[in-house]
């Protein structure tokens, strides 16, 4: 598979990383016996062997009953033979105690290739239905980049896909494929070491678009359909546009996977011709509810904490509306209450 990334968290916060590479040794081409009946055995046999390898072979020989053998009649020529590297590869993944896989979007190649029914498109019929909701894409020379085998590895062991995550490499390792390419090597790289990641931070994306000429009341309707569909957060913004056009900023703040449901929506529910997105990193506090008796009633507290260290405290809105009208006070006292029943607790 040309091109492609795979990291791997560990206990203790190890991690590893596979990518594209150069100046690597082809890896060993003999075919094993390894029809889909036969995933278990080959890798409960291998010299190697280890207490966890046969339950990764239990994970792909029920990969195999489950996704492979509906398309296989489909793609014949396409069964899922692994080769003496890859399975080595597997198995080190395996010895590393691995509980944490971050692919890159998976190239596919472009072209045709050859299968018992004549020839057809890449990615071929086996390989496009085991990489369904994962992001791939076809780049570079046109022949097969990805088969059936590689994209069974990658989606029954990737839990998530994005860039290189921040690490401290310490060890690297290399293999190539069997196609050599003119104008870049055909291997995969490996690099171990440990996570430098801040686990507060977490990958979002911002989806944009300036709209001028659309009826005020449709932004109501489009926040909440917005909102249904996986937006954290959106929010509207005045803006200048052309030809001195007072205009609305719409932003929407949500996690990459709904990036194309939501400009969907955008696309649909407004007038926009056009939206921006781009990734970005966001920071957030650890939070708890804790609710808190007080003067006017039991009020649940939002507390949020970095480090174990408690930086705000915030009575829940709703509580307070609903205590100010029961007993006839504001909103504003009810509040000013409740923040002293908790600095009275917490001191």
């Amino acid at each position: 598979m040309s091109g492609l990334t795979l990291a791997v968290a560990q206990g203790h916060g190890h991690e590893i990383l596979l990518a594209g590479g150069r100046d690597v040794a082809h890896s060993e081409r003999t075919l094993l016996d390894t029809a889909p009946k036969r995933f278990p055995e080959v890798i409960k046999s291998h010299p190697t062997r280890e207490e966890n390898i046969g339950l990764v072979g239990q994970k792909l020989a029920h990969a195999q009953r489950t996704r492979i053998r509906r398309i296989v009649a489909v793609d014949q020529h396409h069964r899922c033979a692994l080769r003496r590297g890859s399975l080595s590869r597997l198995l080190l993944f395996v010895s590393l105690g691995a509980d944490r896989v971050v692919a890159s979007p998976v190239n596919v190649g472009s072209g045709t290739v050859r299968c018992a029914h004549g020839v057809l498109p890449v990615p071929a019929p086996a390989t496009a239905a085991l990489l369904k909701d994962v992001p791939i894409y076809a780049r570079g020379v046109r022949t097969e980049l990805t088969t059936p085998t590689g994209a069974l590895l990658i989606t029954e062991f990737a839990g998530s896909y994005g860039p290189l995550p921040d690490m401290r490499v310490n060890r690297i390792g290399y293999g190539a494929g069997d196609k050599d390419f003119p104008d870049h090597p055909n291997v995969v790289r490996l690099l171990a070491g440990e996570s430098v990641t801040n686990p507060a931070l977490e990958t979002i994306v911002s989806i944009e678009c300036e709209i001028d000429d659309m009826n005020p009341q449709l932004f109501g309707p489009l926040m909440d359909r917005l909102y249904g569909a996986g937006a954290l957060d959106v929010y509207y913004a005045a803006v200048q546009m052309k030809k001195n056009r007072p205009g609305t900023l719409v932003t929407v703040i949500a996690p990459p996977d709904r990036r194309d449901a939501l400009a969907g929506i955008l696309f649909t529910d407004t007038t926009t011709i056009g939206v921006r997105h781009r990734e970005m990193l966001r920071e957030r506090l650890e939070r708890t509810i804790r609710t808190i008796d007080t003067p006017v009633g039991s009020i649940r507290f939002k507390i949020a904490s970095r480090d174990g260290l408690i930086v705000n405290a915030s009575p829940e809105f709703d509580d307070c509306v609903k205590a100010a009208s029961e007993r006839g006070l504001s909103i504003k006292e009810v509040q000013a209450r409740a923040v002293k029943a908790w600095i009275d607790r917490e001191g």
